[in-house]
């Protein structure tokens, strides 16, 4: 369901300036139809997971080729093609790296037979109170400052503190963020400066003890860094309606998005960009949210994001650095996007060759593009792993296993954390023996809706049929045709800092490696003479970010070569030694967040929702 942006004109050749803002499908449809004017294209301007993309939807292809930007809608795609026993082609880029991977129910991995590494979180605390990274301040300029200046109102954020030591005052009070109809902007915009970068880091100084083996960061206010007739003169603003031309640089005169401001200058860009919301978009105040296309909420997430930086030691950073943390920006590369095309066409032709010798003679292939040469290969093919036994979404004899705290957690906890982002269900449905505790669909009655919609709120001890350790829940989602069983345990404490959903999904391991014949394997399988080890690394409440940490895999393992996704961050070495030892890949793997691959096994296709509930 996306629309063509500036930012994707210069990474593929079918979209031109004309059509930005126009939906990605039907252009992509119509550029294609003037060289091919005889084939049939059908294209659908809409969400993947709505529901009429069903498993029947899929039985009608041949084949799926998948270009999707995000790891949950490619889970659900997944599902559904090994449901409706559809080969699927699977596909991502970043920057120069690449990768092709072709999925067949029962002959190939799927993609969560591989766990991917949970995605680095970082508590609240750090995020409001001890930043060391850049990457910290940008999550809270973006996730606290930006949402409670311009977000929902409603919506409870930790920026605003209220205290009753020496430092209250009428300021500082919880309406500080609210913009008096008689104050003028000059006014409001050192307000809120002084109050965030000023107050808020005396307050926090106020606890000692924090400090005690930390650097002690420093308050700045307005008047430390610029005299009263500069922010008095604080750039040229016209009221326009054209909101795609405010922009605080431009006001500035501040043209290179690469220069790194100085602290004079990115007070002059929060103040203006501040300036410019309330008087070009005050009618969206209230409604926005952090957007990398908006230019103004990208100058203004890089200026205040940089001052919190300068006040806690962490080098300052430009706004098109800033753009690239903020939007989990890896800038796309045309010829990678060419090359891997290329290479899903020729997957594509072998699947629809409808040859079964294609797999026995192992011609299909995953085939990754690297950045730097490796035996003298950019473009290095690899033979498909076969199922991992031992994979819960593959298994259906693999049940998943739930530390929880039964007694406080409620099932609402349970369904946002673990049915909907760690399993990727979108409908679920739930069951502990033959007790029905929560199901979605628009065809259940208003009494039933009730019933399930009172269950969210209670503790899973406390649900018409106790949930406690030692139980056993099945959870499936009928659109996917997905089941699998969970098993609980019950656990009082959990890490706040490690385990901040207060629950351990695990049960979920990776198969043995295999005995290795004469020949050593290439990452996935490939027979080759050596191997090129690699180990996946770490890759947003509590806030996530997204993070790489480094290691590599020892040689004995058989692990796949990364993925690699538009919209992730993935690093690779210059090493290109012959020895296998030497070679390591090193690897940001998605969460959010961006392009994943993923293939589900067919579940309970016989089994109806009216056979369940029976």
């Amino acid at each position: 369901m996306d629309t063509i942006e500036v930012s994707n004109l210069n990474r593929q050749f079918l979209f031109r300036q004309s059509h930005v803002g126009q939906s990605k499908a039907k252009v992509a449809r119509d550029a294609v139809l003037r060289f091919r004017p005889h084939i049939s294209i059908t294209p659908y301007h809409a969400n993947a997971k709505d529901s009429n993309f069903n498993v029947d939807f899929f039985k009608q292809f041949n084949v799926v080729l998948n270009g999707l930007d995000n790891l949950d809608a490619r889970r659900h795609v997944n599902r559904l093609c090994l449901a409706a026993e559809v080969p699927l082609v699977e596909s991502g880029t970043t920057g120069f790296l690449g990768q092709v991977t072709v999925q067949v129910k029962g002959k190939t991995e799927c993609y969560e037979c591989q766990p991917k590494p949970a995605p680095k979180t970082y508590p609240v605390c750090t995020i409001t109170s001890t930043p060391s990274k850049f990457v910290h301040c940008i999550v809270w300029a973006k996730e606290l400052l930006f949402a409670k200046l311009f977000g929902d109102k409603n919506q409870v954020n930790d920026l605003n503190v209220r205290s009753n030591d020496a430092f209250s005052s009428s300021e500082n009070t919880n309406d500080v963020f609210e913009w008096r109809d008689d104050e003028d902007f000059e006014h409001y915009g050192r307000r809120i400066y002084d109050h965030v970068f000023g107050y808020n880091i005396e307050l926090a100084l106020s606890d000692e003890e924090t400090w005690k083996k930390r650097n002690k960061p420093r308050p700045i206010y307005v008047r430390d860094v610029l005299p009263d007739q500069m922010t008095q003169q604080n750039g040229n603003v016209d009221i326009t309606d054209d909101l795609s031309s405010a922009s605080a640089m431009a006001s500035l005169g501040l043209k290179n998005p690469q220069d790194i401001w100085c602290l004079m200058e990115n007070t002059r860009v929060f103040l203006e960009a501040l300036k410019l919301f309330f008087t070009n978009r005050k009618k969206e105040i209230g409604n926005l949210s952090f957007d990398k296309d908006d230019q103004l909420a990208v100058e203004f997430v890089t200026a205040a994001a940089n001052i919190r930086a300068a006040s806690f030691n962490i080098p300052s950073h430009s706004l098109f650095e800033a753009k690239g943390i903020a939007g989990n920006i890896v800038h796309a590369v045309a010829t990678t996007n060419a090359i891997v095309a290329g290479l899903i066409v020729i997957e594509a032709i072998k699947v629809l060759k409808k040859d079964n010798d294609c797999y026995r003679e192992k011609l299909m292939r995953m085939t990754y593009c690297l950045e730097h040469p490796s035996k003298k290969m950019l473009l290095m093919p690899v033979e498909p792993f076969e199922p991992n036994k031992s994979c819960f979404v593959c298994s259906s004899q693999t049940p998943l296993s739930l530390e929880i705290n039964t007694h406080r957690s409620k099932l609402r906890d349970f369904v946002e954390k673990i049915v909907k982002a760690k399993l990727g269900m979108n409908s679920p449905l739930i069951m502990c023996g033959s007790a029905l505790l929560y199901e979605v669909g628009d065809d259940l009655e208003e009494d039933m809706i009730a019933n399930y919609t009172a269950n969210l709120e209670k503790v899973l001890s406390e649900l018409p049929s106790p949930v406690i350790g030692g139980k056993m829940l099945t959870v499936e989602d009928l659109q996917q045709e997905f089941t699998c069983n969970i098993y609980i345990k019950h656990r009082e404490e959990f890490d706040e800092e490690k385990e901040p959903d207060g629950m351990v999904l695990s049960g979920w391991t990776q198969a043995l490696p295999e005995k290795k014949d004469d020949k050593t394997s290439i990452g996935n399988g490939a027979s080759t003479s050596k191997s090129l080890p690699t180990e996946p690394m770490d890759a947003q409440k509590d806030i996530e970010v997204k993070e790489i940490s480094d290691g590599t895999a020892s040689p004995g393992k058989k692990r796949k070569l990364p993925e690699f996704s538009e919209g992730c961050t993935l690093d690779q070495s210059n090493e290109a030694d012959e020895t296998r030892n030497d070679k390591k890949i090193q690897k940001l793997d998605d969460d959010d967040d961006d392009d994943d691959l993923v293939m589900l096994d067919h579940w309970g296709k016989d089994t109806s929702k009216k056979q369940r509930l029976q």
